[in-house]
């Protein structure tokens, strides 16, 4: 696989500083039961790597000792660690909300039956990854069947009352552009995915999230193999907003990786650029982070091009928050 991080350290990127952390975002382990094209994390599985005991029992003390609002669980398939029930019980206790990274997928996987009643039961809220509302599309990013597979996971959250009026049950769905483009106006693709999954099959869901693939990983090294990573970067660069900077979630996010260590998000996470300060998920009990100087690199662009781009979607999206 090539490395991008020699080519996006030289940056011109503004300097960015951080506000108070709200959310905890914890990578728990890169194993998937998928290997999508686009993974900035390079997620499979095959993957082994994932958070220890010892780190898990320090997520709710973190979260109590910091006054965190969210906890935000990814991987890899966030739900393949071991631990994962476990965790999501004990920050739902503190009164934590609990955002789970779902492919879909794993809702059908042996072992996962009762994985989506659980979600429902502990008040999570699941963000899903459905890169278009179209067959064709999804099975040729993401592989074979996993259209289907992601269309009979939506329905059995939507029986369960996700995605419904009144419900309580959140489920936001996660789209990320097929190739080296910017994502669309949010608003406008959240409306067509609506028309097109209700009139297809009969599902709902409360927003849509449009994601920048980041030139690092998987996704930057097919960049590299097929000639197009200047390109794409200029992309990035032309489309840059400045009024996305405020909204960037490194500014309120913390990210942690499976061991431990600190990051201010997760794509520097994938890069390896640890944050300034601040080492291991320990550190956070005693931590004061608001104002440190945030690690910037080029990809950063990916997340101010166009509407901006963030783990909660476009930041500069008009008639809507992200």
């Amino acid at each position: 696989m090539h490395d991008t991080l020699p080519l996006l350290l030289a940056t011109d990127f503004p300097a960015l500083r951080r506000a108070r952390p709200t959310t905890l975002q914890v990578n728990l382990g890169y194993r998937c039961n998928q290997s999508c094209l686009h993974c900035h994390v390079n997620a499979g599985p095959k993957r082994t790597e994932r958070l220890d005991d010892a780190q898990v029992e320090l997520v709710p003390r973190v979260l109590a000792a910091r006054g965190l609002a969210t906890l935000d669980l990814t991987g890899g398939a966030p739900e393949l660690h071991p631990r994962f029930r476990r965790l999501v019980a004990a920050a739902r206790a503190l009164g934590v909300r609990v955002i789970d990274r779902c492919n879909l997928t794993i809702l059908s996987e042996p072992g996962q039956e009762g994985l989506a009643d659980f979600l429902a039961a502990q008040g999570v809220e699941v963000v899903a990854s459905l890169p278009c509302y179209l067959e064709d599309n999804v099975d040729a990013q993401r592989g074979k069947g996993v259209y289907a597979r992601s269309i009979a996971g939506l329905k059995r959250l939507n029986a369960l009352g996700y995605g419904r009026p009144d419900s309580g049950l959140t489920l936001n769905l996660v789209y990320n552009p097929g190739g080296a483009h910017l994502p669309p106006g949010q608003a406008g693709l959240e409306a067509a995915y609506k028309r097109e999954l209700a009139e297809r099959h009969g599902i709902a869901f409360n927003h849509l999230l449009t994601l920048t693939n980041m030139p690092i990983l998987r996704f930057g090294s097919t960049l590299l193999s097929k000639g197009g990573f200047a390109d794409y970067m200029n992309l990035l660069k032309a489309g840059h907003n400045p009024a996305n900077l405020d909204g960037v979630m490194c500014r309120e996010l913390v990210s942690v990786d499976w061991r431990g260590r600190l990051y201010d998000c997760d794509f520097n996470q994938m890069l390896g650029l640890a944050m300034n300060g601040p080492a291991s998920l320990a550190d956070l009990l005693r931590a004061d982070l608001e104002g440190a100087a945030i690690r910037v690199a080029d990809h950063c662009y990916g997340c101010t091009a166009g509407q901006g781009s963030s783990c909660g979607g476009a930041l500069d999206e008009p008639g809507r928050a992200a």
